[in-house]
């Protein structure tokens, strides 16, 4: 299965949301799975960007990052291995403590075993919380 993710590109032209094809395995029918399956993507491809950090960058690869605006070589500086379970459960942590809220259109998700009505290429925004100031608690 294909979504479009939104995700937020930086740069110093202009910041802008654009959805981007994110494929996942599967078709996920709860939100729990559905972080399972986006986090499990994630590894994947980077574990894929690591093992192809050697390559010389291709004329292509640079339009995209120049698009981004950060053109980097890939390199990966940290070396150990990524645990994709420990992944999973601190994304669903972060989701059940509320650090992190998941819609799909403009529609809310809520309980990780709640289920979910996911098509192809549906918009999914995973959209990060953080604090602006002051203490946390």
């Amino acid at each position: 299965m294909e979504i479009l993710v939104n995700i937020k590109q930086l740069g110093a032209k202009r910041d802008k949301i654009r959805a981007v094809p994110f494929p996942l395995e599967g078709s996920p029918q709860t939100v729990r799975e559905l972080i399972a399956a986006a986090v499990q993507t994630c590894v994947s491809a980077y574990q894929k960007r690591g093992a192809e950090s050697e390559k010389p960058l291709t004329p292509e690869q640079i339009a995209q990052m120049e698009e981004i605006g950060k053109i980097s070589f890939g390199v990966h500086y940290n070396e150990s291995a990524v645990n994709a379970e420990k992944a999973v459960s601190d994304a669903l942590l972060a989701y059940q403590d509320g650090l992190v809220r998941i819609f799909i259109g403009d529609r809310q998700l809520g309980e990780p075993d709640s289920s979910i009505e996911l098509h192809e290429h549906d918009e999914v925004t995973f959209l990060r919380l953080t604090f602006l100031a002051g203490r946390m608690w």
